[in-house]
């Protein structure tokens, strides 16, 4: 059950409306990364967690978080659209022919479907997408993804930091930044007491037998590329961090093998296929390069 209070958790005021920041403002709201995604990949998580505990009441209380955030941007390009889009759309028009032709850097749509406020899109107008949220069921594979969301969140809160010199704008994001750092803290010491407590372990899925990978290459980096640097790095050389073996460095292209002869597809579905005569001599040349 979900409750709704009319209060914001950080309050801060734009200096002045500016139209084509909110729509700049748009991606950390309604982009890969942005707060919807973030809110409900918890949200999932949680839901899907089949253990009551400390890692189901993490997952609930920083999701309802989230959801405050995804508030305070909304209210935030709200206050930003306010008076603003006619003027500054205006002046943009009269200015510049070719900033009119894409009416001056603005999203239209915030005031023609909006009524001058924040949709759930990103920074181009493209609609929010369940398929953006992780929520697998496996908790150290779902912390790590969810460092990585609020790694790339951050990232983005951050280049929007210096797009602005707008004080109340600045504030805001300096709290959401502050927000994402304890958020990145948490997830990767969440990952790690997940770990020492022995719920889950590298490699992930670590109740899958081992003994039925093909262990030969498990722990080998195999380099596909002509640069040879990689081979420095200490994925290429020493103990793997799962503690089960060895990382070694190989030229990827020693391990290939034979492409095996193109299969006959149903004669029903009027693919374009060799006749008899060539693909007896495909597979002629397969079994010479082969043996079999």
């Amino acid at each position: 059950m979900f409750f709704h209070k009319q209060e914001l958790q950080f309050k801060s005021t734009p200096d002045k409306p500016d139209a084509f920041y909110a729509r700049r403002l748009q991606e950390v709201l309604g982009g890969q990364y942005g707060e919807i995604t973030v809110a409900m990949q918890y949200g999932f998580q949680a839901w899907n967690l089949h253990i009551p505990g400390k890692w189901r009441d993490l997952l609930f209380g920083i999701g309802s978080e989230e959801f405050g955030h995804v508030e305070m941007l909304a209210v935030m390009i709200a206050q930003l659209l306010e008076k603003a889009p006619a003027t500054d759309t205006e002046a943009a028009v009269d200015a510049d022919p070719v900033l009119a032709a894409v009416i001056g850097g603005t999203d239209v749509q915030q005031a023609i479907v909006a009524g001058a406020g924040a949709r759930p899109v990103d920074s181009n107008g493209n609609p929010w997408q369940g398929s953006y949220i992780t929520a697998s069921g496996n908790l150290l594979a779902d912390f790590t993804a969810n460092a990585n969301a609020e790694m790339q969140g951050r990232l983005q809160v951050a280049r929007l930091y210096h797009m602005t010199d707008d004080h109340g704008v600045r504030e805001l994001l300096s709290f959401l930044l502050a927000r994402d750092t304890m958020h990145q803290n948490q997830w990767i010491q969440a990952a790690a007491e997940l770990r020492a407590e022995g719920g889950e372990d590298l490699p992930v899925p670590s109740n899958f037998p081992l003994s039925k990978e093909h262990r030969e290459v498990s722990y080998q980096y195999l380099n596909f590329s002509d640069g040879a640097a990689a081979s420095e790095g200490t994925w290429a050389s020493g103990p793997t961090p799962d503690g089960k073996g060895e990382f070694s460095y190989h030229d990827g292209s020693t391990t290939s093998a034979p492409m095996p002869a193109p299969t006959v597809p149903d004669p029903r579905l009027y693919g374009t296929t060799a006749g008899p005569n060539l693909l007896d001599k495909a597979k002629a040349t397969v079994k010479e390069a082969t043996g079999n």
